[in-house]
């Protein structure tokens, strides 16, 4: 216990501990804005194209907006790791992205060294940022999904019920 005071204590923050997180966490940002745009677009094209009604259209259009999205996590992992490895804060890529990617998730922390020590927090950050952006945007074409399928079916069920006379 005793090692573990004296690392709070060894602690100080530093200036470029801190632009390098906040450039990373700017980095991370962008990348998941123009990922997130990118599957919007292809979601809006993919639905303007194919009717709702085609059985299981919109689920199928959902699981592969959330495959597009698992890999934009994990090229933001892949980026924190790569920085983790450039500076020698990890033993080797393998570890640095599997530490990255347990932060990112805010699962653990406490693996960087001390001279890092900042940015197990800024990536779990990120992380947190990037989940909510995600979700947001999937709840969103979810919604859109629905409005549209429900109005096809409405639509569908209009047409076989035959006009309406309505009296003079």
């Amino acid at each position: 216990m005793h090692e573990f005071l004296q690392r709070d204590l060894d602690y100080v923050m530093r200036l470029d501990e801190v632009i390098w997180g906040c450039l990373l966490l700017t980095v991370t940002i962008v990348i998941h804005g123009s990922g997130l745009f990118y599957t919007t677009r292809m979601s809006a094209a993919l639905m303007a194209r194919v009717r709702m009604s085609r059985h299981g259209f919109g689920l199928a259009l959902v699981i592969l907006m959330v495959w597009m999205i698992v890999v934009l996590h994990l090229i933001e992992v892949t980026v924190w790791a790569g920085f983790f490895t450039w500076k020698d804060a990890q033993p080797n890529a393998f570890s640095a992205f599997y530490n990255a990617l347990v932060n990112y998730t805010t699962l653990a922390a406490g693996y960087l060294p001390l001279r890092w020590r900042l940015l197990e927090g800024m990536l779990g950050m990120a992380g947190l940022l990037s989940f909510a952006f995600s979700t947001s945007v999937l709840v969103a074409v979810a919604q859109q999904i629905m409005r549209r399928a429900l109005r096809e079916q409405r639509q569908e069920t209009e047409r076989a019920a035959g006009p309406r006379h309505t009296p003079s």
